[in-house]
Formats: structure tokens, C-alpha cells, sequence
């Protein structure tokens, strides 16, 4: 089990062929915080009392990680593994004979790209091992975790697309801004030429004060960003609005288009700058 669902062991070993009996339970470290103060509780014990029946005890042999059990949204609880026989062999609890196991969920991995195309070989394999045995689904963990994350899928995909609308209209309306402000320069432009500018300067004086105006907008979207942390947190699951990355990648991706936007009118500016004559500009209002 712990190896096809590749959950970590901490410590203490795994069930072995002849762990057969309800005496031997691996537990996960939640059940560890919870009844042993974070201890490594291997080698240690405990009972449990069923409703009907006496009381079983049970020997901790290995200690896991945790790992969601049914749910991906819930909250990791204290765990305890059984030996599969364990539910048919209850130390003779009338628990046990009363409510009969009704179904097993059985974990494969495979090296299979495609792990479908082995579920009709699955099914003879179960079959074969007991003819009293029915598969009734079949499903691949991806699909399973899909199933559960529609809505943070369907935020995302919807985030995507008005985030990619926003940007493109942000980068429309920085290079608008730039290429006005270069117009309404010109005289400036035409001065700075006449004294000796490189091109260099030009585009660097062009640039630098939208630039500014990006920066601080970006710290002020972070800022905002962090304020409203906990409701963006709960629409998307497994995000975190602290995350180093969650912060850096969109101010990235925020000034790598305003660099895209303000190319061109750099370029404009700077062609417009040397080509014309500095006595021309100087004549413009």
C-alpha cells in the first residue's frame, strides 16, 4: 500500500505477509501529534472498544506521513492502517460478523502511460483470484483529483483569461501613454539633440518614468494582494498567496509587458530623434 500510493515512511516498517491479525496498526504522523506529543510512537500500543464485542489491542509497527484520505479539501486527521484481513477477522468481534466488509478499493500503479488500457486486465486478474469478486469501477488518480478540483480549474482557466485580457490592455495602454508623452516631448527631445544626447539617453529619458509609474503600481497591487490573502486563498486550492513565486512571476510578467509595450515607442522615439533635423524640433510647438 505504501508503496503504490507512494506515501513516505517516517519510521518503523511496513505490513509484512503474516500481518494477518488486528494486533499490528501503522499510524500517520497526525495520530502521532495527536496521542503521543509528536513522539515517534513505534513500538508503543493501544485499545479500542467497539460498540459491540470486547476490546482489541494494538501494536504501532511503523509510523507514515499524512496524506489525504477521501478528500483533497479536508483537514489531514489522525490515520490508522489495518492489515487488509483485519475486517473479516476481527478477533471475533460481533462487530465484525454483523456489518461484513462490502467493498475494497484496490490500489495499482503501473509504468502504463495510458493506465486505462489495463483495466480490463484488472479485471480478469481480480476475477481470477475469486469468482465471488466484482470490479464495478475503475478510475486513474488524476481522474479522481480532477473530479474534485472542477471549480479551482474553472477559476483558474477563468483568471487565466481575464488576467491575459487585463494585460493586454494594460501594455495597450502603457504604449499609448508612452507614445503621447514622447509626442508631447518632442521640443525637449529636440533641445537634448541639438546639446549632444546620445540615443541611449533618449530612450532612457522616454522610458524611465513610465517605468516608475509600472513599479508602483505593481507594489501597490502586492500590497492589495496581501490584504485580500485569505479570500484568494480559499477560491483556489493548494495556493498560497505568500509563496515567493505566487508574488514574483506576476510583477514579472507585469513589467515584461510594459517593456514589450514601451519598445516600440522607444524605438519611435529615438528613429524620430535622429532623423530629424534638431532645428526642425526645435521650430515644433
Amino acid at each position: 500500500m505504501l508503496d503504490a500510493m507512494r506515501i513516505g515512511m517516517v519510521d518503523g516498517r511496513d505490513f509484512r505477509e503474516n500481518d494477518t491479525t488486528p494486533s499490528v496498526v501503522i499510524v500517520n504522523e497526525a495520530f502521532a501529534k495527536q496521542y503521543f506529543s509528536g513522539r515517534s510512537p513505534v513500538g508503543q500500543s493501544f485499545d479500542t472498544r467497539p460498540a459491540f464485542g470486547p476490546s482489541v489491542h494494538y501494536e504501532i509497527v511503523g509510523l507514515v506521513k499524512d496524506v489525504m484520505y477521501r478528500y483533497v479539501r479536508e483537514q489531514i486527521l489522525p490515520q490508522a492502517y489495518l492489515p487488509l484481513h483485519h475486517t473479516a477477522t476481527a478477533a471475533g468481534s460481533v462487530a465484525a460478523a454483523l456489518q461484513p466488509m462490502r467493498g475494497v478499493t484496490i490500489v495499482v500503479r503501473t509504468s502504463n502511460d495510458v493506465p486505462m488500457q489495463m483495466a480490463e486486465v484488472l479485471r480478469r486478474a481480480v476475477t481470477r483470484a475469486d469468482p465471488e469478486f466484482r470490479v464495478s469501477t475503475v478510475t486513474t488518480q488524476t481522474q479522481l483529483i480532477e473530479t474534485q478540483t472542477i471549480r479551482e480549474r474553472l477559476l483558474a482557466r477563468l483568471a487565466e483569461f481575464f488576467g491575459a485580457v487585463a494585460l493586454l490592455l494594460a501594455a495597450i495602454g502603457l504604449y499609448g501613454v508612452l507614445n503621447y508623452s514622447v509626442v508631447q516631448r518632442e521640443r525637449e527631445l529636440g533641445v537634448r539633440i541639438a546639446l549632444g544626447a546620445a540615443a541611449a539617453n533618449i530612450a532612457r529619458l522616454v522610458t524611465v518614468r513610465v517605468m516608475a509609474m509600472v513599479v508602483l503600481g505593481a507594489i501597490v497591487g502586492v500590497l492589495l494582494g496581501l490584504v485580500s490573502l485569505r479570500y484568494v486563498e480559499a477560491l483556489l486550492y493548494g495556493v498560497k498567496g505568500t509563496d515567493v513565486s505566487m508574488l514574483a512571476v506576476p510583477c514579472a510578467v507585469l513589467l515584461g509587458a510594459a517593456l514589450l509595450a514601451s519598445l516600440r515607442a522607444v524605438l519611435r522615439a529615438v528613429l524620430r530623434a535622429v532623423q530629424i533635423d534638431p532645428a526642425v524640433m526645435l521650430r515644433a510647438e
